[in-house]
């Protein structure tokens, strides 16, 4: 998968699954969306898990720091790529991104909107390390999400505390391009009206 690809999933499916628990991953097969973040497993499922959603023509992104035995270093992002072969990546640390990129991984790069400052780090470390996306949390502050999507061109998806399809529409309309959630029963919600 290509970052243009990429760019024009999330804005065709503007949805992604993120599955926090094996026990979802059967509901995540069984939507239409076609991008999923992983947020759970360890380093000996893992791959089990991203063959399956490939199997099944589902792009994978793995959350680097929620798998159980993946280093968050040179040797873990390049086992990664090598054996476990996703589509690309999550991570909340900026020294993964340019990392992952090196070995041709698609990226994602989480900011946290706590204070002032954080949205400002945030905003520093996405122009220094171009990620492909940016994920910011939590996606209920629709007015951040309007503010942040002036200051960057990077596609911008949203998660976090979304557990109404009204909570992920707001977040659309005030310009994320995707969001994501933890909520299986929203994964079989459309998003346009």
């Amino acid at each position: 998968m290509t970052g243009k690809t990429f760019v024009q999933t999330l804005e065709n499916d503007r949805m992604i699954a993120a599955v926090k628990e094996p026990k979802y991953l059967e509901k995540a097969l069984s939507s239409d969306i076609g991008i999923i973040f992983l947020l759970t497993g360890n380093i000996g499922v893992i791959k089990k898990y991203v063959d399956l959603f490939q199997k099944h023509g589902r792009r994978v992104f793995v959350h680097l720091e929620k798998i159980g035995g993946l280093s968050t270093d040179r040797e873990g992002v390049e086992f990664l790529a090598r054996f476990i072969q996703p589509d690309g990546i999550i991570t909340t640390r900026k020294s993964m991104v340019k990392l992952a990129a090196s070995f041709n991984l698609l990226t994602v790069q989480r900011i946290f909107l706590v204070d002032t400052d954080a949205v400002s780090r945030g905003l520093e470390s996405v122009r220094q390390n171009e990620p492909d996306a940016v994920e910011v949390m939590p996606g209920l502050i629709p007015e951040m999400i309007e503010e942040i999507r002036q200051l960057t061109d990077i596609p911008l998806i949203t998660g976090g505390l979304l557990k109404k399809r009204e909570h992920m529409v707001n977040a659309l309309k005030h310009g994320a391009m995707a969001v994501s959630t933890g909520s299986p029963h929203l994964w079989k919600q459309k998003l346009s009206d």
